[in-house]
């Protein structure tokens, strides 16, 4: 009769044991927590640069040859988020000199960009209306698509290392455009 008791007693504990587990795993269609579903994004705050950008370590980079401007990128401001956005200073040179210099984010997995703030009278200000855009391909300056594919981002995924990327922004490995002979002004 013990024996039968003891049986009794590890078929209960069994059925038990699989109720709770059924349970605990559940239907992801009945708990919304689908295991394949993309994840929600959440960015990260964002705080505006402290100073406007620094001219030793601008580095200059080729968009298309399309373009009449010039444009650099701030390697001392590039700040790769946990939050998937690599945020960086460009400036951008018209042809008769002029300059802007702007606070901006990349996420690669959308491939968007966002205007945090401009530089205005040598202090930032930050842009009220900044959503996400979709990053274009054949604008004429499309220098957020050659920052994106040339430096800051492995296809739909965000560059994790600043060595990467600031070694990919170095003009002679550059890869967001091709670049002519004449790129940033020089013969």
């Amino acid at each position: 009769m013990p024996s039968i008791l003891r049986a009794l007693n590890l078929y209960i504990c069994c059925i038990c044991t699989v109720t709770v587990l059924s349970a605990c795993a559940g239907d992801p269609m009945e708990s919304g927590l689908d295991p394949f579903a993309p994840m929600v994004f959440k960015e990260g705050s964002t705080k505006m640069p402290l100073n406007p950008p620094n001219p030793l370590t601008l580095q200059t980079f080729y968009v298309s040859p399309q373009t009449i401007f010039k444009f650099a990128v701030d390697t001392n401001s590039i700040m790769i988020g946990a939050d998937g956005v690599t945020r960086y200073i460009v400036v951008l040179t018209s042809p008769n000199g002029n300059q802007q210099s702007q606070y901006e984010g990349i996420r690669c997995d959308l491939y968007q960009w966002k205007l945090y703030g401009t530089l205005e009278n040598n202090s930032w200000r930050e842009n009220p209306l900044g959503a996400w855009r979709d990053i274009k391909l054949h604008d004429p300056n499309r220098y957020q698509a050659a920052l994106a594919q040339g430096a800051f981002c492995n296809f739909n995924s965000q560059e994790k290392s600043l060595r990467a990327v600031i070694q990919a922004l170095n003009p002679s490995a550059f890869t967001g455009g091709t670049k002519p002979t004449n790129s940033f002004g020089i013969e």
